[in-house]
């Protein structure tokens, strides 16, 4: 595998009076970000202010939707149709891709936040609904998924550029998925082990599952969270140790 691999960090997600997240760290050490578009987080001042700093690190920036469910922050489940999947994609898509035309940017990717992430990840048919919704948006974005996922194979299919994304600090079943964070074990805490596994992910393909066995997994790009200070000194020790081992860190659209 070449060794080249992206890190994105959701951001963007502050609303109102509150704040959340460490943005402008975070921004320091990533090559990508995915903006929460105002449904699960974030706001039309806070998506101004977060374009403007990803344009100002050069970094990827990507569009990251969410259900409508702000006060769950889009991690509960909801029973939605293709259809719905669909304009929830387009409305957000839009609405972010407008603050990034008015900065005189683009957009280079979306990815799916929360229960929509995963639930999409999992369902064949909302999966090609939401791929052919960012086709339909711009053909050109990038589809940043769950290494091995349904969309990552339905925008495959439809035309869409793909990147699978990986977990530095999340346990894996032995089919792929995430384990649960209703789950013992779904977090990974010890960083020393969360480094380890990320670099044999970049450059063996290779990922320990939670019940012992070797899995073959993607890694296009390492999901980094940021929203306190420990996690800002994670997201540096992982991007020093990935540099270290001679892999290079990179916006997506630069080797997708």
């Amino acid at each position: 595998m070449e060794n080249i691999v992206d890190l994105n960090s959701d951001v963007g997600e502050s609303y109102g009076a509150y704040k959340l997240g460490l943005d402008e760290e975070v921004l320091k050490y990533v090559s990508s970000v995915n903006i929460a578009c105002g449904w699960h987080a974030g706001d039309p001042m806070v998506m101004e202010k977060t374009i403007a700093l990803a344009a100002e690190n050069k970094l990827g920036i990507g569009a990251h939707p969410g259900y409508p469910d702000l006060i769950g922050f889009g991690r509960r489940n909801m029973d939605i149709s293709p259809k719905e999947a669909r304009n929830y994609l387009i409305y957000q898509i839009g609405a972010l891709n407008a603050f990034a035309e008015a900065a005189g940017t683009a957009l280079q990717h979306v990815k799916l936040h929360g229960a929509f992430y995963n639930t999409v990840s999992a369902n064949a048919i909302l999966a090609k609904e939401t791929a052919k919704a960012i086709y339909d948006v711009n053909k050109n974005l990038i589809v940043l998924a769950l290494a091995g996922s349904e969309l990552a194979n339905a925008a495959r299919e439809i035309g869409l550029k793909v990147a699978e994304e990986v977990f530095a600090d999340r346990a894996y079943n032995s089919d792929g998925s995430l384990v649960s964070r209703k789950l013992p074990g779904s977090v990974i805490h010890d960083k020393n082990l969360a480094i380890e596994r990320v670099i044999r992910m970049v450059t063996e393909g290779k990922v320990n599952a939670i019940d012992g066995t070797d899995i073959s997994i993607n890694a296009d790009s390492i999901c980094v969270h940021g929203d306190n200070p420990e996690a800002v000194s994670f997201v540096r020790l992982i991007r020093e140790n990935l540099e270290k081992h001679g892999i290079q860190i990179r916006p997506i659209n630069q080797f997708i």
